[in-house]
Parts: C-alpha cells; structure tokens; sequence
C-alpha cells in the first residue's frame, strides 16, 4: 500500500462532483440490496407517459435506462451536478431542472405518472404527491437509518439513535399524511470495506452529510488511527442501510 500522505492528497484532489463513485474502484467495496433498484427503474420508465427523477445527482442512473417515456424530468438541488446532469442527459431529451434544496417543485398538479429516487436528500412528500397524477406512483430507493455509522462514528464518536430522520416508519407515515398510500417498504443492511484512507477520505468529502465539518486538516488524528487500522486489517469494515418504498397517489 502506498504512503499515507500520498493517498491523502490524491484523494483530497479527486473530483467528488456528480454520483459516479467510479473512483472507488478496487479501493472500496459496497454490497447492492436485493431488489435491484437500477432494473426495477428500467422496467417501469417506459412505461410511464411523464417522470420525474428527485435529486439525480450528475443524472448518471438516468443515464444508465435503456428506455425513456415520452416526457423525462429530472431535478438537482446542486448546481455543479445540475450543469453534469445537463451534459449527460439533454442529449437524451430529458429536462434538467435545478430546484434549490427546500423549494417547491416547479411543475403542475397532476403532471406526472411517476416519480422516481435513488438516495433523495429530504423527500418532500407534500410535492411529490401534488406533482403526481390520481393513481401515480413513487418509487425510491432510499438511504435507511444509521447507514454507514461505524465509519461516521470513527470520526464524530457515539451517535443518539433515537433521533434518526431516515426511519422508514416515519417516511411511510409523511407520506401518508400527504396522501400518498403504501403499495411496499423493504429495508436491507450491506456490507461496507474500505481498502485504504483515501477511499474514506474521497467518500467523507462526497457524502458531505456524514461528518458536515470534514476537512483533511481538522481530522487529522482520526485519519492516521484509521489509516493504521487499515494497514493492519486489511480494511475498515462499515454497514450501509437502503430501503426501497413504493408509494401510489390515492
């Protein structure tokens, strides 16, 4: 394995915009959930007259479908992913809007059959279920609560637990309450390994919400003891959570 200081200043050069995690290759490793969220999307997008796609990122599972509805909307609340999305999927026809995180959506009651999200930041159900027409449907593959938190804890220590704002029970009942119903909810737990200190660092400076505060210099000691652990481990094992729901507009 390289020097310490080597990887570290690789990584903190590496280009973390967009949702390609392609630079991890053959240094980080991630279990995928059973559901396979990429073909269920391919299966159901051609079907469909109008979508939209919530926090794309830089467009890239988009990208990846064979096939497309007649009108495909997607929306980035990052205007340096939005510009990567604009590249990557007009080609294509899609619309690439930029939505500030927190805005409302800029598109009318009823627009859409159905709404889709890999990993949306804050699924603003009152939006989602305004946008979608009578008997349309979300499907979103969605972070699930303390995803990753053996690696974030390695940095910030111990986290409360009874505070977690990606409970799928709750989800399910905002999105209730916004007049959504629960066609599915499925939860799994996947297997995290990190081969070497510039994987973390490169996943901490794209995952800003892990460890908000993150910098190269400011976590120095907990850099070095993780770097160590994984010179004498072989890897730092962690366990990210996903959940799939699938909604149907009442």
């Amino acid at each position: 394995m390289r020097g310490y200081q080597e990887l570290i200043d690789e990584a903190a050069a590496a280009d973390v915009s967009g949702w390609d995690f392609g630079w991890l290759e053959g240094r980080a490793t991630e279990e995928r959930p059973p559901w396979a969220y990429a073909k269920m999307l391919a299966a159901r997008l051609p079907g469909a007259g109008s979508a939209l796609d919530l926090d794309t990122g830089g467009g890239e599972i988009v990208a990846e479908m064979p096939a497309l509805p007649a009108r495909m909307v997607v929306t980035e609340g990052w205007r340096p992913n939005a510009e990567r999305a604009r590249e990557l999927l007009e080609p294509r026809g899609v619309e690439v809007v930029y939505v500030p995180q927190g805005r409302a959506l800029p598109f009318a009651a009823g627009t859409f059959d159905l709404v889709t999200s890999r990993h949306p930041v804050d699924p603003a159900w009152g939006e989602i279920a305004r946008v979608l027409r009578d008997g349309g449907i979300y499907l979103g593959q969605h972070v699930g609560p303390a995803s990753a938190y053996t690696l974030i804890e390695f940095f910030l220590g111990p986290l409360p637990r009874q505070e977690l704002d990606r409970d799928p029970e709750r989800e399910v009942m905002a999105a209730k309450a916004a007049g959504l119903e629960l066609v599915e909810v499925r939860t799994a737990r996947c297997r995290m390994e990190l081969f070497d200190v510039g994987a973390v660092v490169y996943l901490l400076r794209k995952c800003v919400w892990w460890v908000p505060d993150f910098s190269v210099d400011g976590y120095q000691e907990q850099l070095r003891r993780m770097d160590a652990h994984i010179r004498e481990h072989g890897s730092f094992v962690a366990q990210s959570t996903r959940t799939l729901i699938e909604l149907r507009k009442r």
